[in-house]
């Protein structure tokens, strides 16, 4: 299972980064979780730009959204809304077929930002059946270094509460794909 997760910070040491980094040295045998932190390499969305104009950056992004089973999004919250370069990359995706029906949750790496978290998910229920609210991992660690997220993030307690819910997402991808394989939970 591919499972592609995205920062929705551009900075270099971002909290949400370093926990989807965390994510990744705790994924489950057989669960290969790759981090997307460049959306400052998305140019601005333009209508103009779809089709044949599509710039290449956002073609090879929009490969690894197409190419995964499931999607994690971590984001910071920048004045109580969705930081712009991560509204950017949703942009990029409304009209296109990649993300429709993608398994989607949320990590969040602070104990504020609820603002932003329901812009957030009110937008990705819109760009895809498949965002799971209920799948959700917070682990408060803003305002730390580097080396205190590094700590954190290996503490037992922590690394649990990630294990559990990747195995949570997990579960629901595979659940979401025995239905769509199988023609008698499809009938109503």
């Amino acid at each position: 299972m591919k499972l592609l997760t995205i920062s929705g910070s551009a900075r270099r040491d971002s909290v949400n980064t370093a926990l989807l980094l965390a994510l990744k040295d705790v994924a489950p045998e057989g669960v290969e979780l790759s981090v997307f932190h460049r959306l400052d390499t998305l140019p601005v969305f333009s209508p103009d730009l779809e089709g044949q104009q599509t710039p290449v950056e956002v073609l090879e992004f929009l490969a690894r959204v197409s190419g995964c089973d499931g999607i994690i999004i971590a984001s910071p919250e920048y004045v109580r809304a969705i930081p712009g370069g991560l509204k950017n990359a949703i942009d990029w995706m409304v009209s296109r077929f990649e993300v429709i029906g993608k398994p989607v949750a949320l990590a969040h790496a602070s104990h504020r930002g609820d603002d932003m978290l329901g812009s957030l998910r009110l937008v990705l229920s819109t760009v895809s059946d498949g965002f799971l609210d209920d799948v959700f991992l917070r682990i408060p660690l803003i305002g730390k270094t580097p080396p205190e997220i590094k700590a954190i993030l290996k503490t037992p307690e922590w690394q649990s509460e990630m294990r559990g819910f990747l195995s949570a997402f997990v579960a629901a991808i595979q659940s979401r794909q025995t239905c769509a394989h199988d023609p008698v939970s499809n009938v109503s």
